[in-house]
């Protein structure tokens, strides 16, 4: 008798405990359903990684798909990796190994371990690949701060020589100024850990090819840095998104994934720039530089998921 209570007591523990979990789970997937700006790339990514394994819940691959974007859209590199493994593999997509390739290029340039091990030795394809979903959307000035309005820069002698000068680059002194608050805070003697310098932080070959002698010259950097931006205001034709992208992590890289690179810190510094600037567009000058060709052409392969009879 007590053999058989014993038996029934732990039974029916046992699905209470199957039944708290499967209320967790719920209560977890409901939780990452709901818009939440607070949720990690981090935490997308374990969430996908169960639909993608069927851990705790049905396995849905895309829904994983899903997850796996949402986190790679913001540069998490892991992300990146998984969904490159789903092309690899046909996990719920049809097989693509260029679309897997350059995603784990995308991981690996982040330095994620395994994304460096598998591309070694590959060659890289000019053709885009990547799915769509992992792009940002258009950067807007963030809602919600009264203080955005009311951007009070610096005044002296930096403010003096951007308002001078500007007007003769075709550039408004707003976003110059934008960019040096967010690229050096208005430090003039400023290096970065790759060796950009001064108040608009140029790199040296940047420096060199729009004539900069002394890049901590505070007249000529802002005068380097104002042609580099009137350069990219024509080349990405006056998308002030891109034309930061490009300033933070050069127009190749922009043009390499047709858009803001999904990388975390380009597109902090993206969103930096917009908030301050609260513009989207600005205009250039048509003569300086024909536009990059993929604003021209622009085609992205997008995911085809198997039937689910395979």
């Amino acid at each position: 008798m007590k053999m058989e209570i014993s038996f029934r007591y732990r039974k029916r523990t046992t699905w209470i405990s199957i039944f708290l979990v499967q209320q967790f789970f719920s209560f977890e997937v409901w939780a990452y359903q709901e818009p939440n700006e607070r949720v990690s790339p981090e935490d997308l990514t374990v969430l996908a990684r169960r639909y993608e394994n069927a851990e705790g819940v049905t396995r849905d691959y895309q829904r994983a798909f899903d997850l796996y974007c949402q986190a790679a859209k913001i540069g998490w590199p892991e992300a990146q990796y998984s969904l490159g493994w789903m092309y690899a593999n046909a996990r719920g997509l049809v097989r693509n190994d260029l679309a897997a390739q350059q995603l784990f290029q995308l991981a690996a340039e982040q330095g994620h371990r395994q994304s460096i091990e598998l591309i070694r030795g590959m060659e890289r394809n000019s053709i885009n690949a990547l799915p769509s979903c992992i792009f940002p959307e258009e950067i807007v000035p963030s809602s919600g701060n009264s203080t955005l309005s009311k951007i009070q820069y610096p005044h002296g002698k930096v403010s003096e020589l951007v308002n001078r000068l500007a007007p003769h680059y075709a550039v408004d002194p707003g976003l110059v100024m934008a960019i040096i608050s967010v690229e050096s805070h208005f430090n003039e003697r400023a290096v970065s850990s790759k060796n950009a310098q001064g108040l608009m932080q140029l790199m040296p070959d940047t420096a060199e090819r729009f004539g900069v002698k002394d890049a901590y010259n505070s007249e000529q950097n802002i005068k380097g840095g104002l042609s580099y931006l009137r350069w990219l205001l024509a080349f990405f034709r006056g998308n002030v998104s891109l034309v930061a992208a490009a300033y933070n992590s050069g127009e190749r890289a922009v043009e390499k994934y047709h858009g803001v690179p999904p990388y975390q810190e380009t597109i902090d510094y993206v969103q930096k720039v917009i908030n301050l600037y609260q513009k989207t567009t600005h205009p250039f000058l048509r003569n300086i530089v024909a536009p990059s060709s993929f604003l021209q052409v622009k085609k992205i392969i997008r995911p085809n998921f198997r039937s689910k009879n395979h």
